[in-house]
């Protein structure tokens, strides 16, 4: 807080240095830029400053508080589920509430550490999303306001231990042997499927690009005609799959790719030296 002879001090020199910021603070030591506009300002609509400086307003008002304070009270004596549920203060400030009106509570729960004193509806409806399983136990608990072990504590506590904190999916029954063996047929089928439309699409690329014999070995090939075809096909297939059926490794697919890329970056400088020769 500064004294009326400080602020008008400040001002006076603010105008005497060509409403420099940066060089009045420099010369007095004080005080930040915002608060020297501000007295500025106040100076120029009434040619002077006020004898004390107007307390700031309180962010919250008194019945802000009191809400606050009787969520606190009522649902638990949480912080963390308090300032969920509301959308303020601030964990200092209601921290500071809470000391103020309660002022023999010997600790504040926070949400984090132990069960606190929620109450049993509170712990019911908790248990209960656990075994939903609509979203995770440690969503769940930062929602409640309370650890993962605390959550689990609660279905201790109301259920017992010997019960297990997930609700099991029943297994499916096993299907009949003939069903399993046409399904396992099915899946062998479509493998080989995709195989061959592999293999086609590699050899009819083949023919157009690089003007190879549709009936040839695609093993034939040089490494770096493989790596056009794999770069045209990519869109379509997996480059893994591609890879394994031309017999490439992988980093000789990068480099000839390098290779190609330089190549493409300086083939219009080529044509354009050829043309002027």
């Amino acid at each position: 807080m500064y004294s009326y002879e400080e602020r008008m001090r400040a001002v006076e020199l603010y105008i005497k240095l060509g409403k420099r910021l940066r060089a009045t603070i420099r010369e007095l030591g004080y005080p930040t830029k915002n608060a020297l506009k501000g007295w500025h300002r106040e100076y120029e609509r009434g040619q002077d400053l006020a004898t004390r400086s107007v307390p700031r307003a309180p962010k919250f008002s008194e019945a802000q508080k009191q809400v606050a304070l009787e969520h606190y009270a009522s649902q638990g004596r949480c912080i963390s589920w308090t300032l969920r549920a509301l959308g303020y203060p601030g964990r200092a400030t209601l921290t500071a509430w809470v000391r103020e009106v309660f002022p023999d509570a010997k600790t504040v729960c926070t949400g984090t550490h132990g069960p606190g004193n929620h109450s049993d509806a509170v712990k019911k409806a908790a248990v209960v999303g656990l075994y939903s399983r609509q979203e995770s136990a440690q969503a769940l608990a930062e929602k409640v306001g309370v650890s993962r072990p605390t959550l689990y504590a609660w279905k201790n506590q109301l259920l017992g231990p010997e019960v297990p904190a997930t609700m099991k999916r029943k297994k499916r029954a096993p299907l009949d042997p003939e069903i399993e063996e046409l399904e396992r047929q099915r899946e062998a089928l479509q493998c080989c499927i995709r195989e061959l439309q592999i293999e086609h699409d590699l050899l009819k690329t083949a023919s157009e690009l690089i003007k190879k014999d549709p009936g040839g070995d695609l093993q034939d090939l040089s490494n770096r005609e493989k790596t056009m075809l794999i770069v045209a096909l990519k869109n379509r297939y997996k480059a893994p799959a591609l890879l394994a059926r031309l017999g490439l490794a992988r980093s000789s697919y990068f480099y000839h790719c390098a290779r190609i890329t330089l190549e493409d970056k300086y083939l219009p400088i080529r044509h354009t030296m050829k043309e002027a020769l």
